[in-house]
């Protein structure tokens, strides 16, 4: 991915934060000079050393990755238009976003490494439901009919590529002018870019209050 220095993120422990908090990936790979991809869920190991998911089996993509090629996960986080009417001087508009990459060789798993993964992916999101469903109390004969439509992998991870967009290159006029004006639209998306903003903050703006 193309991060100028400026936009590049190196903290671990926040680019790992980002990931289990945004675990909707889109997971792209390769086979015969075509590129392949689906939506799902990702999820880390506990080392944070691989991430686990899983395809339909109808969807084929599963085949190609078996072939142990390097695949990309791709995590989205929030974005926002940018207007250059926002700014005390002529410039272009542009976007503000966050976006982290990961790089690795997937694997097909199966037994008991699979039914833990789904077991954790399950329960980390039925947390906020008010009954919320485990594949621990499914009845046998069920879950084992839907085991047999999904197919569960591992990814190793070999790299991970993170941009945190959020207007570094502005001054401190422009940047908090920026976040006003984001903070006008009552969007979800823009309020998030603006607190994000906030606590991303270039140092010099710090030094100078």
């Amino acid at each position: 991915m193309y991060i100028p220095p400026l936009y590049k993120n190196e903290n671990e422990n926040e680019i790992n934060s980002f990931i289990e908090q945004n675990g909707f990936a889109t997971l792209i790979s390769h086979a015969a000079g075509k590129l392949l991809a689906t939506h799902l869920p990702l999820m880390f190991s506990k080392d944070r050393k691989s991430l686990y998911g899983h395809f339909a089996k109808a969807n084929e993509q599963w085949k190609h990755i078996a072939e142990n090629e390097e695949v990309l996960a791709i995590f989205n986080g929030p974005h926002a238009y940018i207007s250059s009417s926002w700014y005390n001087h002529e410039n272009v508009p542009t976007w503000n976003y966050i976006a982290v990459h990961v790089y690795g060789k997937p694997r097909i798993i199966t037994g008991e490494e699979l039914i833990a993964s789904l077991r954790e992916l399950t329960d980390k999101y039925e947390t906020s439901s008010a009954n919320p469903v485990s594949v621990t109390t499914m009845t046998p004969a069920y879950f084992e009919k839907e085991l047999r439509g999904l197919v569960g992998f591992a990814i190793k991870v070999d790299r991970i590529e993170a941009a945190y967009k959020l207007s570094q290159n502005r001054d401190k006029i422009n940047h908090e002018n920026i976040v006003v004006e984001l903070r006008k639209r009552n969007d979800a998306a823009d309020m998030a870019i603006a607190d994000e903003m906030i606590k991303h903050q270039p140092a010099k703006f710090k030094n100078h209050e």
